[in-house]
């Protein structure tokens, strides 16, 4: 037992990797486009809380459920935390229950005495398979990456969840967009359908020329020709949901404006710096750069003496009603040291190759943060130039409006011909269509701002992708959602 006890103590040395420090972030200490720098309480909104529509809730609650690529990560997840398993039980002695009998015939021309030997021999033993203990630390680095790579596989997780979120209500706003642009050209369609049995009539009576009767069919052909796009957009667009999705959905057309930009609440951005707390995609990348450092002091053990035992613990007897007499105890130990002298350099290339992955690694995270700080910066200036935008189409619409009005007041009056009209209800049809997609852009951009911000993890954390390592090590709880 006390032998035990000191090779446990000997595998619980320090690790040999370099000490960890966190990369200064490479970015503003602000957001261009942020009007408040107040703490950013995104990550603890729900997307539940966020996308109050319930057809929405359903579809995301759906796909969080059926999205295969979400299901893939969720496996990946499940590899790594079986791969630290694994890489775990190498700390500890591999103890094997073991039973035998031997039994051997030696020739009389073979042996002493000159009469044909029959030997048996019957054991039953607890043996310890070659356990090699940490002094320098190998096992411990490699089961500290293995840790972190774990880790970093559910944050990918987590960030596969947010993006998809994000994809569903994307997607959920397009076919609300094409229901307001379908409807909105089907009105324009009945409308011009009236006015073409009006103008056939008089072009019957000689009260309006062929030139006038054509201009309005084709008013009427340019609004038949957009609900057709429209719709075939539609339906494309339910096929990606869909798939998203990764069940059957069933998506009528909604009747009543869904896009208003104040379904959404208003987000603070918040500092740069709460992004490497925030974003999955940041946290994964620094669970690798960790990871990195310890495979570096894996690879410097390696230069070091492995000390290793072997020994079995068991009774032994030439019969087997002996097995366990007195005096039958039986045991062996070996203990056994190898120190590396001439390797062909693969221990040195070893440590080099860990040190430049450990250096792909730091650059690999300093890009993630400048690609979320883009990602939220993108997102502030959309939204704040979008709803310049919304306002602008908004007096566009209503300047059509009047037109149109007004050129139908000069033609009735004889002041203006045809053309004019067919001109402003052409700009009119624009102005509506346009009005609902820059409606529906600033909701994206909304939605990506929530993205970004690296919200929507409460809600998804209810979802069996959420199983976290705390069962395998609970200090590391705290950083797993």
């Amino acid at each position: 037992m006390a032998m035990t006890g000191a090779a446990f103590m000997l595998a619980a040395c320090v690790s040999m990797a370099p000490s960890y420090e966190v990369p200064v972030l490479p970015v503003a200490s602000s957001y261009a486009e942020s009007a408040a720098q107040a703490l950013s309480q995104t990550a603890s909104i729900g997307w539940r809380e966020y996308f109050t529509d319930p057809d929405l809730q359903a579809l995301i609650a759906a796909a969080l459920d059926n999205n295969r690529d979400l299901r893939i990560a969720v496996l990946r997840v499940e590899e790594a935390r079986a791969t630290y398993g694994i890489q775990r039980s190498a700390q500890f002695p591999n103890i094997n229950a073991q039973a035998g009998m031997d039994r051997s015939r030696t020739p009389a021309d073979l042996n002493i005495t000159r009469k044909p030997l029959l030997v048996s021999q019957y054991q039953v033993a607890l043996g310890l398979a070659s356990w090699e203990i940490d002094f320098w630390g190998r096992i411990s680095s490699l089961k500290e990456a293995a840790l972190e790579n774990y880790l970093a596989s559910d944050e990918a997780r987590r960030a596969v969840s947010i993006a998809l979120i994000a994809q569903v209500a994307n997607g959920y706003l397009g076919l609300r967009e094409m229901d307001e642009r379908i409807a909105l050209a089907n009105q324009t369609t009945v409308s011009r359908e009236d006015s073409l049995r009006i103008f056939t009539r008089r072009v019957e009576v000689g009260s309006s020329s062929r030139l006038e009767l054509t201009q309005v069919q084709t008013l009427l052909t340019q609004a038949q020709g957009l609900r057709a796009q429209l719709q075939m957009t539609r339906a494309t667009q339910v096929n990606a949901l869909t798939l998203l999705v990764g069940t059957p959905i069933d998506m009528p057309a909604m009747q009543n404006q869904s896009n208003s930009p104040e379904i959404l609440i208003e987000l603070t951005p918040g500092l740069p710096s709460e992004l490497l707390i925030n974003r999955p995609d940041i946290v994964a990348a620094e669970h690798q750069l960790k990871a990195s450092h310890a495979n570096i002091g894996a690879a410097r053990a390696a230069f070091f003496p492995r000390i290793a035992l072997t020994g079995s613990l068991g009774t032994a007897s030439a019969e087997l009603s002996g097995l366990f007499a007195s005096g039958s105890l039986a045991w062996s130990f070996s203990p056994s040291i190898s120190l590396p002298i001439f390797d062909g350099g693969r221990n040195r290339n070893n440590l080099d190759l860990a040190e430049v992955r450990r250096d792909l690694a730091v650059a690999n995270y300093e890009k993630t943060v400048q690609s979320a700080f883009r990602d939220v910066s993108d997102a502030l200036a959309a939204r704040h130039w979008l709803s310049e935008q919304v306002g602008i189409a908004q007096a566009a619409l209503r300047a059509q409006t009047e037109r149109a009005r007004l050129s139908q007041l000069r033609y009735d009056n004889g002041a203006s011909t045809f053309l004019e009209i067919l001109d402003a209800q052409r700009e009119l049809l624009v102005a509506e269509q346009q009005l609902v997609q820059t409606r529906r852009t600033l909701l994206s951009s909304r939605v990506s701002l929530y993205a970004a911000l690296g919200g929507g993890l409460n809600a998804a954390s209810s979802h069996s992708a959420s199983d976290t390592p705390k069962s395998l090590e609970p200090a590391r709880a705290k950083n797993t959602p």
